[in-house]
């Protein structure tokens, strides 16, 4: 428990034990830990040997003795792998302010840079996309949209709808709602597939989003 207490929050490499029908038990090192079936991305399947990076969920005492419970879906993974891949990000030049997901299918973060002669969002694409790949490919293809983080909510909003084209930003900060005017030739574009855009800009922004 010691050992693993401090863990929390973090990514760790680990190779699957065995898989049972609630779960898979994964050897983190010295120890064992479980990634239900609920914290498994919904794209995913593995065997024994497999080696996968999880995040460390919680770490908790039991009569049986210490759990390690561990997440393929939680948006801290996302986060804590772009700190791992992404240089800027660790010496706390680009920042990231939010991270919004649907495991497996597709995530927004949102980031800013505290230098004025790095592009937050081109050090996380790195060059000719490579750093966003290796990320991708860990996350068995799950689409990552990096948006530029703005103070002012009516920029943040039309930036999380990217790759949409936004016209017109009404945001009320008090009730957190906003009110989106685009071109009708992108509405299908804000909106996305099954409403799967406009949801993860609104859970990236904490705003109710309403697109016209």
């Amino acid at each position: 428990y010691d050992k693993y207490a401090d863990s929390q929050d973090e990514v760790v490499n680990a190779v699957v034990k065995r898989v049972e029908k609630g779960g898979v038990y994964l050897d983190i090192g010295r120890t064992e830990a479980f990634l239900s079936a609920g914290e498994m991305m919904p794209t995913e399947s593995f065997r024994p040997g497999d080696y996968v990076k999880v995040y460390m969920l919680e770490v908790r005492r039991a009569s049986s003795g210490p759990q390690i419970l561990v997440s393929r879906t939680h948006p801290g993974l996302v986060r804590r792998l772009f700190e791992l891949e992404v240089p800027e990000i660790r010496n706390g030049v680009v920042q990231i302010h939010a991270v919004a997901r649907e495991a497996g299918f597709r995530t927004k973060m949102a980031v800013s840079s505290l230098a004025d002669d790095i592009d937050p969002v081109g050090a996380c694409v790195g060059q000719r996309g490579a750093r966003v790949e290796r990320i991708v490919e860990e996350l068995k293809g799950e689409k990552i949209d990096i948006v530029r983080w703005s103070p002012g909510p009516a920029q943040f909003i039309a930036n999380a709808l990217s790759p949409a084209h936004v016209l017109t930003v009404w945001a009320d900060e008090e009730q957190k709602a906003a009110r989106v005017l685009v071109p009708d030739s992108q509405l299908s574009l804000a909106i996305g597939k099954e409403g799967q855009n406009a949801r993860l800009a609104a859970k990236l922004t904490g705003f109710k989003i309403d697109i016209k």
